[in-house]
């Protein structure tokens, strides 16, 4: 299932380049937000006590999307014990400057602290 929804993300991406990189957007539940991309609200309106279950109990991986659609999951210090350091910024918009690389086909940063 997690592939699928990878795979789904990361289809939307496009082109980018790898390296550090300053990436601003609301950080949101990478399972939810490839189900739901689709609908109203883009998958960006989630629901915070599911998110949170999924990224905190579940160990689904968090990301971070920008206003024009690039999806980067979060990875590093910021995702280290199941995501504890990016718990509290879920549904909210946030700013990580980190590493940008490709991973199993998804863009990812890795990186230890947001604000």
């Amino acid at each position: 299932m997690l592939n699928a929804v990878i795979n789904f993300v990361t289809g939307m991406n496009g082109a980018m380049q790898a390296g550090t990189q300053t990436v601003t957007g609301k950080v949101v539940s990478v399972s939810y937000y490839g189900q739901n991309q689709m609908r109203r609200g883009g998958g960006l309106d989630q629901d915070l006590a599911a998110a949170r279950a999924s990224v905190k109990w579940e160990g689904m991986p968090a990301a971070i999307v920008t206003a024009d659609g690039k999806c980067y999951q979060i990875i590093g210090g910021l995702a280290a014990n199941n995501n504890a350091k990016i718990i509290d910024f879920l549904g909210k918009t946030a700013t990580i400057t980190g590493t940008v690389s490709e991973m199993h086909g998804m863009w990812c940063i890795s990186a230890d602290s947001a604000s």
